[in-house]
């Protein structure tokens, strides 16, 4: 009843609970108003996605990759001319802000980078490493953000950290307030200690990690072995909490490294602007594979260790 006081000349669905109870009573609905209704379906995920995605007796399935169109076609036997291939919808502000940096290695890439951070109130001379877990901040953000800075403090990277803190309130005045001299010396209490946990942890071995990013740590793992890991000069490292954000392309465009969870959406958005991603954690199930993507697309890596992301991506920026 409800489906059908809108009168829709279109149903599309971005759910995988909605893809057969409403295409149910949408044709119920056309029947009963004898007029065609068509239902689209436009599935939300990158790597792997719920059975519930796939219902084949839709008008129009819209896919965002090849693993989703084979899982699509084995699970329901979705018709072949039914599928689009798509890519996955994002706000039309990241195509914009694409469009006018284009490559962001290039010096017409860098110098647009630079307009955006100013524009931002970002140090443009800093690496701009953005740290974000859903509109709610959830997550093991305040852990990351603090191994974030310490290392990067540490190893003499000037940088500043942006934290989306979306709708929680609490992490944002946590870290408006953190005594940050603090958190240094509780995450590096000896030199000693700094230099075996990095050996180690870089050394460690990683099956998914692509070799461009392996042999940057190689090399990061070598410098620590000699001692030269430790900047005499620390980094002026800056923390900037935020709350919800409306204009996430401009932050993407300023930052140098995206920290995320692998949501497909924010996957998408960082890839449309040519942004490296440290995926920090996934949803079981669906999002696993928007880890693959990253992984097998060679723009990023996955860690769920707070002190292992921070020291990777320490290596990133000084490579």
């Amino acid at each position: 009843e409800k489906m059908e006081e809108y009168d829709p000349d279109v149903v599309v669905s971005v759910h995988p609970t909605m893809n057969y109870i409403p295409l149910f009573s949408i044709r119920k609905i056309a029947n009963k108003l004898e007029k065609e209704i068509p239902f689209f379906t436009v599935v939300t995920d990158f790597g792997s996605g719920h059975c519930t995605w796939f219902n084949k007796d839709v008008d129009r399935m819209y896919l965002a990759s090849e693993p989703i169109k084979s899982i699509a076609q084995k699970r329901q036997s979705v018709p072949e001319e039914k599928i689009v291939m798509s890519g996955l919808p994002i706000r039309y502000d990241f195509a914009a802000q694409a469009d006018a940096m284009g490559d962001r290695t290039t010096e017409e890439g860098k110098a647009h980078q630079k307009k955006i951070r100013e524009e931002l109130n970002i140090d443009p001379k800093k690496r701009m490493i953005l740290v974000m877990g859903g509109g709610e901040g959830v997550g093991s953000l305040s852990s990351i953000v603090n191994e974030l800075y310490a290392k990067l403090r540490t190893q003499g990277v000037d940088a500043t950290i942006c934290v989306v803190c979306g709708r929680n309130e609490q992490l944002k005045s946590d870290l408006e307030t953190r005594c940050w001299d603090t958190v240094v010396s509780q995450s590096l209490k000896s030199y000693a200690s700094l230099k075996s946990r990095v050996v180690t942890k870089l050394l460690t071995a990683h099956a998914s990690r692509s070799r461009r990013i392996q042999a940057a740590l190689d090399r990061a793992a070598a410098k620590a072995a000699k001692g030269r890991d430790v900047a005499e000069v620390p980094g002026n490292v800056d923390v900037i909490p935020m709350g919800f954000v409306t204009n996430m392309a401009e932050y993407m465009v300023a930052a140098d490294v995206l920290v995320s969870k692998a949501g497909p959406g924010t996957i998408a958005e960082a890839a449309a602007v040519g942004l490296p991603i440290m995926v920090t954690s996934h949803l079981p199930g669906q999002e696993a594979g928007n880890v693959d993507i990253v992984l097998d697309g060679g723009f990023g890596d996955y860690c769920e260790d707070p002190e292992t992301i921070a020291l990777e991506l320490a290596c990133w920026l000084q490579d």
